[in-house]
């Protein structure tokens, strides 16, 4: 849905959160034409080579969770220490450089079904040194 918003500035509900997608978009950022090509994951588990595969063809990374989900904001250490070691690793060309990443927590409109606390996401985000938001 974070995707589709993005992409079509509209909310659309009916959608298949279970579909593995590429978006491809283009956007003026800072006065500049960017083109995006965007993996929604849609946070099916998938064996670790799957994830580095991934990993390795972003070149930034929102890692995104619901506040409504304890399981899936407990993924996000993993996730982001993933992409840190892989983006680190000698054998990518110019891997000194790590990528942008930013840390996403979505639903904050659902407060009566929340499980993880803003506070939560704040201390998880200050941890790994990340910027966080949290959106609905």
């Amino acid at each position: 849905a974070l995707t589709v918003r993005f992409i079509t500035r509209r909310f659309i509900g009916d959608y298949d959160p279970t579909l593995e997608m590429i978006y491809r978009h283009m956007a003026v950022i800072d006065g500049e034409m960017v083109h995006f090509e965007i993996l929604d994951t849609a946070g099916q588990e998938e064996d670790s080579l799957q994830i580095e595969e991934k990993i390795k063809w972003g070149d930034g990374f929102a890692v995104v969770y619901s506040v409504t989900d304890r399981c899936s904001f407990d993924e996000v250490m993993r996730l982001c220490f993933l992409i840190n070691h892989i983006h680190s690793s000698p054998k990518r060309s110019g891997g000194s450089e790590q990528p942008p990443v930013v840390i996403v927590a979505n639903k904050k409109d659902l407060e009566f079904d929340r499980m993880v606390s803003t506070e939560d996401g704040e201390n998880l985000s200050k941890a790994l040194k990340l910027p966080f938001y949290e959106i609905s």
